[in-house]
């Protein structure tokens, strides 16, 4: 499990922010109708994120995440993987999600990143990043390479292969958020994936957070609050750096 189900983001509410949300169906080039939810600032933003789940789709931490980018003056959407096979409609906790996992793709998931973008540029944002978590962090760097126009891309623990054996098509800045004590991606990984971006010339940051684990932005012990602390002010001097 990438996150708790009742976990919220390790980030500070704004109060009294004035932000605007609502629950879309969105539509790829293909036809896929998918699940988003949209937060939206009451100025008209230039800026827009593009959030890329977990391997669950998504979720309540998404949306919330989401409407946190947005009480920072930012657009935000949050998107489902799974409008192919699961079809658009919310669902429960209950939710089998890794047949569906199994059958995406990445031609698929840029599509459907695509339209988010989309649907952003379509309301005023013109500089867009995509941020995305364990399948949506690899995800995101892939769209660094996959879409036109893209500003920047996010990705908190990602597995590194794909995008390292593309870091050449990369047309945007990346930044990579790792955990140190990761069991599943090591520091070899990581370790390759920087020898990747540095032969490909690319513009990246990548940091590792000694000692803790995957997803341990998502997660709501209290131990791993410095290192989100410290990731979240990333993002956001990442996105104000390339805005």
């Amino acid at each position: 499990m990438c996150f708790d189900l009742d976990s919220s983001p390790p980030i500070p509410v704004i109060r009294g922010a004035a932000v605007s949300h609502e629950d879309l169906t969105l539509e790829a080039d293909d036809g896929n109708r998918f699940a988003a939810f949209a937060a939206t600032p009451e100025e008209p933003s230039e800026v827009g994120v593009v959030i890329l789940p977990d391997v669950r789709g998504l979720y309540r931490f998404y949306e919330e995440l989401a409407l946190r980018f947005a009480e920072r003056g930012m657009a935000a959407v949050a998107f489902d993987y799974f409008g192919r096979t699961a079809g658009a409609s919310k669902r429960d906790d209950g939710f089998e999600y890794m047949p569906h996992v199994q059958q995406t793709t990445t031609p698929t998931v840029q599509a459907d990143v695509a339209a988010c973008i989309a649907y952003l540029r379509e309301r005023g944002a013109h500089r867009i990043f995509t941020v995305g978590f364990c399948f949506g962090g690899r995800q995101s760097w892939l769209a660094a390479a996959d879409q036109t126009g893209l500003s920047g891309a996010v990705g908190f623990y990602g597995r590194p292969a794909e995008a390292a054996e593309r870091a050449a098509e990369l047309k945007a800045p990346i930044l990579a958020l790792q955990a140190g004590a990761d069991q599943n991606i090591t520091a070899e990984d990581n370790a390759a994936f920087e020898a990747a971006l540095d032969a490909a010339a690319a513009d990246y940051q990548l940091v590792t957070y000694e000692g803790a684990p995957h997803s341990f932005f998502d997660r709501k012990q209290e131990e791993f609050a410095a290192a989100s602390e410290d990731a979240w002010a990333k993002v956001v001097a990442f996105i104000d750096t390339h805005s």
